[in-house]
């Protein structure tokens, strides 16, 4: 997993899972520790993560959430579009130009 950026917009690549979370969690902390305003989060070179992972992005939103900041999702793979639909984390987490249809649950 590798996370390149600033205090505003990361972009993470790789697999955000239970062997990463560590890092991840430490990086993407002081990013909004160290900012202010929306904090972009860009997953298009994401591979996959785990509910670590998950558990990871959560947290991070929250800990935007207490600093007065939001954390913004670009980017976000389809299957990990069907996860947060399937979660039903899409209707919390702020996701730029929201789901692709595709994602979305059928009736």
């Amino acid at each position: 997993m590798h996370i390149r950026g600033d205090h505003a917009e990361l972009v993470v690549g790789g697999r955000l899972d239970v062997r990463s979370a560590a890092d991840a969690r430490t990086v993407l902390h002081a990013a909004v520790d160290d900012g202010a305003g929306d904090l972009v989060l860009d997953l298009t070179g994401l591979d996959s993560w785990d509910a670590t992972g998950l558990g990871v992005i959560m947290g991070v939103h929250r800990r935007a959430g207490r600093c007065g900041r939001r954390l913004v999702l670009r980017g976000v793979p389809p299957q990990m579009q069907r996860l947060l639909v399937a979660t039903r984390l899409h209707r919390i987490l702020a996701i730029e130009g929201g789901l692709a249809a595709e994602s979305l649950p059928r009736v």
